[in-house]
């Protein structure tokens, strides 16, 4: 008995040298694809595809996607909340976002990576637990690697233009975002939406 407990470790430890070995990587990429919940097979994580809506995820805080003109954040509130509950300080190379009741502890609060155009750039809550902020950037040109200096960046090189993929999914679920978001807009200034608009 004492002979075959030995064996077998033996050949377990061999056995985990082996794939340890290998794929060493993939086993890596595979543990990342787990935490991020986008297991979409090999050949994706291979290939690197476009960031989804061109954007990120940081964790604990917020989504965002892009176009060349607007960056989208959207922040989980935890429970149905008001305008007058949150404070939102949007400055043209600053954000900071924070809950009234835990003013301390900002949700966001640090520098943008490029800058915006204030003016244009709003926010509205949704549902009572999103609030989304809409941010037009002044140079209309170029891609964020991220929305703060502080944040994960994105590879920006495997951006897809939305100039040259219209007729893509990606494309449309862009474009259906940003109608979400016109639409939204129009409701708080009590103008009609981009359905009502494309009826006449």
């Amino acid at each position: 008995d004492g002979f075959d407990m030995d064996e077998s470790k033996d050949v377990s430890e061999k056995l985990k040298e082996t794939t340890i070995e290998e794929p060493d990587s993939k086993t890596t990429e595979t543990k990342k694809a787990d935490d991020t919940k986008k297991t979409d097979g090999d050949d994706d994580e291979e290939k690197k595809p476009p960031p989804v809506g061109n954007g990120g995820t940081v964790d604990g805080k917020y989504v965002w996607s892009q176009t060349l003109s607007e960056v989208t954040i959207t922040i989980p509130l935890p429970s149905k909340l008001r305008g007058k509950d949150v404070l939102v300080d949007m400055g043209k190379n600053k954000l900071k976002v924070a809950l009234k009741t835990d003013l301390k502890n900002p949700i966001v609060d640090d520098a943008l990576t490029n800058t915006i155009i204030l003016d244009d750039s709003f926010w509205t809550i949704e549902d009572g637990d999103k609030l989304v902020l809409q941010l037009t950037k002044l140079s209309q040109m170029e891609w964020w690697d991220a929305v703060c200096q502080n944040d994960p960046k994105i590879d920006t090189k495997t951006i897809q233009p939305e100039n040259s993929n219209l007729s893509d999914l990606d494309g449309e679920t862009r474009q259906t975002v940003e109608e979400m978001m016109f639409d939204q807009r129009q409701k708080v200034l009590g103008l009609p939406t981009s359905r009502a608009n494309s009826m006449f």
